[in-house]
């Protein structure tokens, strides 16, 4: 009994591969007589033929994995690949840089610890990338002496 016909047609109505139509043992009789994708379609809600399931690949590890890495961890030096930049954008180290430096720049003059010419100076050299970070120019203020008074920074 060749059964390959009905299974293409199966395999069209489901539309999957020929290969995971599986019919019932039980009704071989009554898939036999079926001639028309109507038939086959009318067997298919009795449940005589069916289709396989895809075998799939569990997620489980990859989820947890997911998980840890949202809390931090799984991000030490060994599991880096590629440089500093290209896991942290230059751009953005910089956005960061200059505007602490600003900030900084702006409370010591509302404090009016510095001058606003002094400000105005320092603003432009920040701009310029004079100084490598906030404790540099920090730094740089307080061997100058151009900070007044050294309030807790």
């Amino acid at each position: 009994m060749d059964l390959k016909s009905k299974k293409r047609i199966a395999a069209s109505v489901f539309g999957c591969s020929p290969y995971r139509i599986v019919f019932d043992e039980h009704h071989l009789d009554e898939i036999k007589e079926a001639i028309t994708r109507e038939d086959i379609k009318i067997l298919i809600h009795k449940g005589f033929i069916k289709k396989k399931q895809i075998k799939g690949i569990s997620k489980v590890r990859f989820v947890r994995l997911r998980e840890k890495k949202k809390k931090g961890h799984r991000k030490g030096h060994g599991s880096r690949k590629g440089k500093k930049t290209a896991r942290n954008d230059k751009k953005e180290l910089w956005i960061n840089r200059v505007r602490k430096q600003r900030v900084y720049l702006k409370e010591l003059k509302e404090k009016q610890l510095i001058s606003s010419k002094d400000y105005r100076l320092f603003y432009r050299r920040v701009k310029g990338g004079v100084f490598r970070s906030l404790r540099h120019l920090k730094l740089y203020l307080s061997e100058k002496g151009i900070k007044k008074v050294s309030k807790n920074g």
